[in-house]
């Protein structure tokens, strides 16, 4: 494999990694709390309604996990084309 052809690879697994996860967010935070939030209102959480508290606590547990594993997957993908970060 080509340097060239390696540098593209690279960057196709990196728009992968971050289309995915950003999907997740949206799903996450715009789906759960906006959505479907009349379904989650029915379940509550410390007293509070699903949907509300997606809305203003669960999107943003998700953000900070899922920038752990982005931080974890970049770290693999770039020991795995050779790139220092």
């Amino acid at each position: 494999m080509t340097e060239s052809e390696a540098h593209k690879r690279y960057w196709k697994a990196v728009l992968r990694l971050t289309i995915g996860l950003l999907s997740i967010w949206f799903a996450v935070s715009f789906g759960a709390g906006i959505l479907f939030r009349d379904f989650f209102d029915q379940f509550s959480i410390g007293g509070a309604p699903l949907g509300f508290w997606m809305a203003q606590n669960g999107a943003i547990y998700v953000f900070v996990i899922l920038i752990i594993v982005y931080c974890f997957r970049m770290s693999a993908l770039e020991r795995k084309y050779g790139i220092k970060g």
